[in-house]
């Protein structure tokens, strides 16, 4: 190895006292996600250990106990003294905030985690932690109580292998919810194998019986991880374009294929890190990806002198990518690591992939035509929708902002106090709109269900009526013309059945607002009522249960005997107005759950939307068979 890695490379900058006080300035949250959060701080430790060439497996336990152990096969963290603080630097990494091998010490290249608070912060929001390591022939362990050091360093054995071991119980006095969601853990352990060729990982559960165990290993990186995104997808051209190179300092690795869906998916990392808004980066192949395709369509003459040249839209319509790389400094913007702002990182994505995807589309010429026949299909279809908007824009401008006909609008016109139930039914918008309140909540019915947004373009989205109904009725525009600060109604709230038939409309309209409206759930905007599903009478006592658990605590609370008369309700048509404004209407009392998106993990949102809402019949058969055993009160 070129570059040191002992104890006087782990490097202090801070204290590690505010901690514990703000747990959510470090991890993001004490939720589920916080929680989940200290598993990665870990894992990106090990992670760095592989991407300098050295670790090549990691295992990640969930125990018993719902404590975390976290193995890998790297250097083993130095154990000599650190000069500059007098312990050993294994303590400085665990018990000191700002202090490890990543802030030009020479212990790394290049590194993941956050900006090294990583291990001290997992320390410091455990009950306790335990480190094991394996370095020079000797095994040295210690163990920490919520930060502080409970057993000094100690070597208890020896060995021939190098490595790290760590164990942790998340503080129960910190987090609202300890305990580890497999699903959640394998989704992004599988994310960094991907980012990580070669780098083998094992995720096991300990906590049912027989063990739960998956590994992930893919020898092709990030070409796997765009077989694995466009497998429920129809990939219009067998070949993945690779393109991986060096400039300026920059490492980076790019992975494409364009499938026949009329989505765009293309996610972007920086050290193994996920950059939601992209950064440069994303600028650089975007720009790389618009300017060689134009080249091609104006020398293959699929566009000829006086046309408009393709947009970037048009181009990438139905293309998954990911955009990686490795950097030395990176440099994000904001404190949530979400884009990039490194300007080297633009010019050496933008020459590598202009470089190499023309040498591929010119060794490839067949692939060349299909993509630009696919991109100038789109440019048309965007032509359409464009002329269509125009027409809706003109025809509001001459109707003084007419709203659809069937909407009954609320009178408040501060957008902050008003909410628009969107209604499955004439019947059931007929009882909520006698009901509301009428001076903050608006109801608009459908008829009918809405158009499966994943299986069309925009130009036919834009015709459908129930889906202008809405867009009209938001005021905020769609897709390109979107702007949220021309939204009318601060909650948007679906309410439909709990049936089958509503919970396919509700992923309908999900689809459609993730799809050309994503900015209305990531602000928070959209929720999902939640009706009751039964109603207990006994003598003139009457209570509502919103599941069954709800329904046996009532039973108990009032006595279980021939006097109770129990109605389940298959549909909000049964209530009359008056119910459905207490159970589910009347803000003092109802039940809403808001729409959330965690951006971190828009790949697997990506997928499971075209799963449920895409062509193909047997990847939904299979996806139903798996989380069935997830679904509650749903009548079939």
């Amino acid at each position: 190895m070129s570059t040191e890695y002992g104890a006087d490379q782990i490097q202090i900058l801070e204290g590690l006292e505010a901690v514990r006080k703000r747990p959510g300035m470090y991890i993001g949250s004490t939720s589920a996600k916080g929680l989940h959060h200290l598993v990665y701080e870990i894992v990106d430790n090990a992670v760095d250990e592989a991407l300098a060439g050295i670790c090549d497996r990691i295992e990640v336990i969930i125990n018993k106990d719902n404590s975390v152990t976290v193995i890998d096969n790297g250097r083993g963290i130095p154990v000599g003294i650190n000069h500059k603080k007098g312990i050993p630097a294994v303590e400085v990494v665990f018990t000191i905030l700002h202090a490890g091998g990543k802030f030009g010490g020479g212990g790394y290249k290049v590194s993941g985690g956050l900006h090294g608070v990583g291990a001290s912060v997992v320390n410091a929001l455990s009950e306790w932690l335990e480190v094991t390591i394996y370095l020079d022939g000797k095994i040295h362990k210690q163990r920490y109580e919520r930060g502080k050091v409970a057993r000094p360093l100690e070597v208890i054995g020896e060995t021939d292998r190098t490595g790290t071991t760590v164990t942790f119980l998340p503080d129960k006095e910190i987090f609202e919810e300890t305990v580890f969601d497999y699903e959640v853990l394998k989704q992004r352990l599988r994310e960094m194998a991907f980012l990580t060729k070669n780098l083998k990982i094992i995720l096991k559960d300990d906590r049912v019986e027989p063990q739960v165990e998956r590994e992930f290993h893919y020898a092709g990186g990030i070409k796997e991880y765009v077989e694995y995104l466009n497998r429920h997808k129809d990939p219009i051209y067998p070949e993945i374009v690779y393109c991986e190179g060096n400039r300026d300092n920059v490492y980076v690795e790019v992975a494409m294929q364009h499938n026949s869906s009329y989505t765009e998916g293309c996610y972007s990392f920086v050290n193994n890190i996920t950059t939601p808004e992209g950064g440069t980066h994303l600028a650089g192949f975007k720009n790389a990806l618009t300017k060689t395709f134009n080249e091609f369509a104006r020398n293959l003459k699929y566009l000829k002198d006086n046309e408009p040249s393709l947009s970037g839209e048009d181009i990438r319509e139905g293309l998954t990518a990911i955009i990686s790389i490795k950097i030395p400094e990176p440099q994000f913007e904001g404190q949530t690591k979400q884009k990039l702002g490194n300007s080297e990182a633009r010019g050496a994505v933008d020459s590598i992939v202009s470089e190499q995807l023309t040498y591929f589309l010119e060794q490839n010429p067949s692939v060349a035509k299909i993509i630009l026949e696919k991109a100038i299909l789109a440019q048309r279809a965007r032509d359409a929708a464009r002329k269509a908007r125009d027409l809706t824009r003109r025809k509001t401008a001459l109707e003084g902002m007419s709203l659809p006909g069937k909407l009954a609008d609320c009178s408040d016109k501060d957008p902050k106090n008003c909410e628009i139930y969107i209604v499955e039914g004439d019947s059931a918008g007929g009882s909520a709109k006698t009901a509301r309140s009428r001076a903050t909540q608006a109801i608009l019915p459908l008829r009918g269900k809405i158009l499966n947004v994943e299986k069309s373009r925009l130009d036919k989205i834009l015709v459908n009526n129930e889906i202008k109904a809405m867009i009209t009725a938001f005021g905020t525009g769609i897709s390109d013309d979107f702007d949220i600060s021309k939204l009318r109604y601060h909650k948007i709230i679906i309410m439909t059945d709990a049936d089958v038939d509503g919970a396919h409309i509700s992923t309908l309209l999900l689809t459609f607002f993730y799809r050309f409206m994503p900015d209305l759930i990531k602000d928070g905007h959209v929720y999902m009522a939640q009706p009751p599903l039964y109603k207990v009478e006994k003598n003139k006592l009457v209570k509502y249960a919103y599941s069954d658990e709800e329904l046996n605590q009532i039973l108990t609370e009032i006595g279980r005997d021939s006097n109770n008369k129990i109605q389940r309700y298959k549909g909000l048509g049964e209530m009359d107005a008056e119910q459905l404004w207490e159970t589910t209407m009347d803000p003092e009392r109802r039940v809403l759950l808001r729409v959330t998106i965690d951006e971190e993990e828009s790949s697997e949102i990506d997928l499971t939307f075209t799963t449920l809402m895409g062509d193909k019949v047997e990847p939904r058969r299979e996806f139903i068979e798996t989380n069935a055993k997830y679904v509650k009160n749903l009548d079939i």
